[in-house]
């Protein structure tokens, strides 16, 4: 049976999440940008994102031209500062909590922002990587990002890696770049090893991470999806929330649900 709830059936819609969270032996949660726009992130694909400001440097075009290092430094830099100030919301603390009280095994996540461990999340999944580090893509020494970001927002020049005067990018995926292979495969085994599976400000249209709802959803768990808008996915789903993910933790009392005996 699916449920589809909207903005006006907000506490209908919490009263069943918290049953089945109750009932869950193996519950994930799979998040992606509309969880982090309530923080103040600017949501890289919606109309006003960042994506229509900016074209995006792919990895290749970052690889071989010191001009798309530039650019990226360029856009990576003015978008820090969003990240920086940034601070876990309701959602945030909520899944948080559900880990620490062992109703969440762990998140899986679309967002670069390090939002979940700054809400005290440990089993994090960074599908797409973190902003809040540097990657040299030819040692692979890796730092903290600040730094960087300060050092090329005063030099306005790209800098090298410090070991071995190498190509320095953050530590996220860019278009055309691959996934940890470590990262898809630990994400698909807790995805067909779920029985609720809860994706959270998705808009389920990036592959191949928008393929483990289906995965955990052909292995028989329930598929909740909470987001804005409609996905490609409602139709396989058991329950749909179309309204604001804070405004249904709210409705959630911001207490994990107690463990059945």
């Amino acid at each position: 049976m699916r449920h589809r709830y909207g903005p006006e059936n907000i506490e209908q819609a919490a009263r069943q999440l918290q049953e089945w969270l109750v009932e869950s032996q193996s519950a994930v949660a799979f998040t992606g940008a509309g969880i982090s726009t309530e923080s103040g992130i600017p949501d890289f694909r919606s109309p006003g994102g960042v994506w229509a400001k900016n074209d995006p440097v792919y990895f290749d075009d970052f690889m071989a031209s010191a001009d798309s290092r530039y650019e990226y430094w360029r856009q990576k830099s003015a978008a820090h500062r969003d990240f920086a100030d940034a601070m876990p919301n309701i959602t945030h603390n909520t899944l948080a909590n559900w880990e620490l009280n062992r109703q969440l095994r762990g998140i899986i996540t679309q967002n670069i922002d390090g939002l979940h461990q700054d809400a005290g999340s440990q089993n994090v999944l960074e599908l797409h990587g973190t902003a809040r580090e540097i990657a040299c893509m030819d040692c692979h020494w890796r730092d903290p990002a600040d730094a960087w970001v300060e050092k090329f927002v005063a030099e306005e020049t790209v800098p090298a890696c410090p070991e071995c005067n190498g190509r320095l990018k953050h530590a996220t995926v860019s278009f055309g770049q691959s996934l940890s292979t470590d990262i898809l495969r630990t994400a698909s085994q807790w995805a067909t090893e779920s029985d609720l599976f809860l994706t959270l400000g998705s808009s389920l249209v990036v592959h191949p991470a928008a393929s483990l709802p289906q995965m955990a959803r052909e292995r028989g768990a329930k598929l909740v999806i909470l987001n804005r808008d409609p996905t490609p996915l409602d139709s396989i789903a058991n329950l749909i929330v179309n309204a604001p993910l804070g405004e249904v933790f709210a409705a959630m009392n911001f207490r994990p649900p107690k463990s059945v005996d």
